[in-house]
């Protein structure tokens, strides 16, 4: 049986309510503290791109179990206008006219995996990954 956290996002209280969701997941399922609040702050980048984009979605936190490896699973989804590039949002250079054009791509360095999936007038579906003992600061090191 998996746990498993939804939380609606329509405000920046509702991405406080996800953040907290992720870093206890995290925290209990193993993470480093490091590694929680990358989950944490890629849960704000990608809430506050539903808030901005779509202006309601939903964020979905679980434990997941794979092969012997344990880790965190974040689906973020709206019903927004969707991504007509998503490799170019996914690009460090990008901006965008609505923001700082970050969310995605900050999210993607924050994360194992990132998977995103969009349909022009139906939406956006992120899927996150955090793996225990995936050692994500030294990659991070490394791109500086």
């Amino acid at each position: 049986m998996t746990n498993e956290a939804r939380v609606q996002i329509e405000s920046d209280a509702d991405t406080v309510i996800a953040r907290q969701q992720g870093r206890v997941t995290a925290l209990r399922i193993g993470l480093s503290r490091t590694d929680a609040t990358f989950v944490a702050t890629a849960i704000s980048e990608i809430a506050r791109n539903i808030t901005v984009h779509a202006g309601r979605g939903e964020i979905v936190i679980r434990e997941i179990n794979d092969s012997g490896r344990t880790g965190i699973v974040v689906i973020a989804r709206d019903e927004g206008p969707g991504i007509s590039d998503v490799e170019a949002v996914l690009r460090h250079d990008y901006i965008s006219e609505a923001g700082l054009g970050i969310g995605l791509w900050g999210a993607q360095r924050l994360m194992d995996e990132v998977v995103v999936t969009s349909e022009l007038g139906k939406g956006t579906t992120v899927t996150m990954t955090k793996w225990c003992g995936a050692d994500q600061v030294g990659a991070l090191l490394n791109e500086v």
